[in-house]
């Protein structure tokens, strides 16, 4: 396996699941972040929402996001708003977040307000940690590609 499939892999492993995300966003200035859950498919990640929040008002101003997960990936990525998530063409991720958010999905959403959206962060570039430290992978999603470092070594 070439280290993106690599990389790939361990990120649908550790992220195809309710998984906690930073999202950092820029207004006026500053430097906005929040926790959120968030599900991984095809290098994007996607948050079931509220289309007026803050973040998606800062979004809408600036697509441009960093992104930070405890279990050892940062990195970047342009976010959109998908819309309304019970829009036929959200009806395949918003079946996969109601799975993977089924502990609390219900009672968080209320897919019959025209607000409640879907947010997608499709990664154009990240860090993947594997090991402590021992393995890291400095992905390229955009390109499909991934440069692998063993034990602090450098990126080959």
């Amino acid at each position: 396996m070439s280290n993106y499939e690599n990389a790939m892999s361990i990120m649908t492993e550790r992220f195809s699941k309710d998984s906690l995300i930073a999202i950092a966003t820029m207004s006026d200035n500053r430097v906005h972040n929040r926790m959120v859950d968030a599900y991984y498919q095809d290098g994007a990640f996607y948050v079931s929402t509220y289309g007026l929040s803050n973040k998606m008002k800062q979004i809408e101003a600036n697509p441009d996001v960093a992104v930070c997960a405890v279990d050892w990936f940062s990195g970047h990525g342009k976010a959109r708003n998908l819309g309304w998530i019970l829009e036929p063409s959200n009806a395949a991720i918003r079946d996969k977040l109601r799975e993977a958010f089924a502990a609390w999905y219900e009672h968080a959403n209320n897919e019959q307000d025209k607000n409640a959206c879907i947010l997608e962060i499709r990664l154009t570039d990240g860090l993947l940690i594997k090991d402590h430290h021992a393995v890291r992978y400095q992905i390229n999603f955009a390109n499909k590609s991934a440069l692998l470092s063993e034990n602090w070594g450098e990126f080959k």
